[in-house]
């Protein structure tokens, strides 16, 4: 028996692919204006932005795939699947405090902020303490190098936010890399059988 069903693929794998296709679409149709290298996602999806309704329901979709692979990932441990339902719950809540069209919000910066901080810290919390071999998407080791790149690009992205340079390109990376994780422990748990 593996130590993930077969929809966890599905569920987790349309996450990256879903926020890449989302944000493309989105920044071609907001026009030449939008510079993806300095604009963040939220001026995607802030009120009167042209994709506004498409990156809305990407974050309903984004954050139900992170809910939906937490109660999926049987072998992880419960804090971690907490900690990545609570990333998902966080994307749902940025579409009832999506950033208004100027200026910044505080409750958007904080609700954006309580996700990327549940999507950098549930791989450690997920991993597999108990005896026997663990998928390798679980393992201590593994998870707690994924968590410190998410942390650093973390870090990149308020670094870029504060000098205005890059802070567009940064968001996308870490963004990416929370989602592209869980489908990827995923992956790891479909290679190995539970025990």
């Amino acid at each position: 028996m593996r130590s993930a069903p077969w929809w966890a693929l599905l569920s987790s794998g349309c996450a990256p692919v879903l926020l890449v296709g989302s944000w493309a679409i989105a920044q071609e149709r907001q026009g030449p204006a939008y510079d993806p290298a300095t604009d963040t996602l939220s001026v995607l999806a802030s009120y009167g932005a042209t994709s506004y309704w498409l990156m809305t329901g990407m974050l309903l979709v984004l954050g139900t795939s992170y809910v939906v692979t937490a109660h999926a990932l049987r072998r992880a441990a419960p804090a971690g699947r907490l900690a990545l339902a609570g990333g998902g719950l966080s994307a749902l809540a940025l579409t009832l405090v999506p950033a208004p069209s100027s200026g910044g919000a505080l409750e958007h910066g904080a609700v954006a902020t309580v996700g990327l901080v549940l999507l950098a810290v549930w791989p450690p919390l997920a991993a597999v303490r108990a005896e026997g071999p663990a998928p390798w998407g679980l393992r201590l080791d593994v998870s707690l190098a994924a968590s410190a790149v998410m942390f650093a690009s973390a870090l990149w992205f308020l670094a870029e936010l504060q000098s205005a340079r890059a802070p567009g390109t940064a968001e996308r990376v870490v963004t990416f890399l929370q989602a592209l994780w869980p489908f990827l422990v995923v992956l790891s748990c479909r290679r190995s059988t539970s025990t």
